[in-house]
């Protein structure tokens, strides 16, 4: 039986390389808001939004919290300016942002690439307010 290992797919089949970032968000609004966002500024071809429970010590308190977990998927080159983007749109003092690197079947891959473009600068109607 041959296993198939997500750094090294079998031969024959086609994988390219994607970037996931992904960030936490205090309310189902903000999360809509910044998924929505982060297409419509092609900086993201797509958003998922996932409802979770967050447990962590925060100010030396233990914490449990219901937040929405947005998983963006991009491409290495747009990683940059979508940081940038998350981090000035984030209502969290100190937002959560994790970026791993994935290998997408390929026809997924170049439909990532298509629908991301890089900014010169993220349109000023999506800036925080």
């Amino acid at each position: 039986m041959t296993v198939l290992s997500p750094r090294r797919p079998a031969k024959g089949f086609g994988f390219m390389g994607i970037s996931v970032v992904t960030t936490t968000l205090p309310t189902a609004e903000d999360a809509q808001r910044m998924a929505s966002g982060a297409v419509q500024a092609r900086l993201a071809a797509c958003v998922q939004v996932d409802a979770i429970t967050s447990h962590y010590v925060w100010e030396g308190a233990l914490e449990e919290l219901r937040e929405w977990r947005l998983v963006l998927k991009t491409v290495p080159d747009a990683v940059q300016p979508l940081v940038e983007w998350l981090r000035s749109q984030h209502p969290y003092e100190l937002p959560q942002i994790l970026l791993r690197g994935e290998q997408a079947q390929r026809d997924y891959g170049q439909w990532v690439a298509q629908n991301v473009q890089l900014p010169v600068e993220a349109p000023v109607s999506l800036r925080k307010a």
